[in-house]
């Protein structure tokens, strides 16, 4: 018999990725708001990761509604200068380079060995109601690797 999936979770992605990484994730979200989430990842291996992806159930924006930016009037006016983003994707799936339905992907990148790449993420909180959800680190759609070797796969608590 198999244990039911908790909520908020993620399946097991098919492949694996041997590159290690360092991740600290700071959620900073209070119980109503506005708030943030920084994840900071530094690249262990001695070869370049392209483009990071971080990956949680899309589901999550019912609680909790991430974003690379805030919506703001400089972002969106028509007169206004071009973007300039640091993330490189934002992909609710199913996407087209793979990325799985019930997901919601955002990429970063590049990350050269040894690098640091502090990420902030938006948190718009909709529920006062502590919860937690899943988190990968993927290069493609293939899961990375921590610095003890599991499965680059957090579960976030925000309370």
């Amino acid at each position: 018999m198999s244990t039911p999936k908790p909520p908020l979770a993620l399946n097991q992605p098919i492949a694996v990725d041997a590159r290690r990484l360092r991740v600290t994730v700071e959620p900073d979200v209070p119980a109503s708001g506005q708030g943030k989430i920084t994840v900071t990842v530094t690249n262990l291996s001695e070869t370049r990761i392209d483009e990071i992806v971080l990956r949680w159930p899309t589901e999550l924006r019912d609680s909790l509604f991430l974003s690379p930016f805030l919506p703001t009037p400089g972002r969106i006016c028509n007169s206004c200068p071009p973007l300039r983003q640091e993330w490189s994707k934002w992909v609710e799936g199913p996407g087209q380079l793979g990325e799985p339905a019930g997901t919601t992907s955002l990429g970063w990148g590049p990350l050269d060995p040894g690098a640091t790449l502090v990420i902030p993420i938006e948190a718009n909180r909709l529920i006062s109601e502590p919860f937690a959800f899943d988190l990968q680190f993927l290069i493609g759609e293939a899961l990375l690797r921590l610095e003890d070797g599991s499965r680059a796969w957090l579960r976030i608590g925000i309370r």
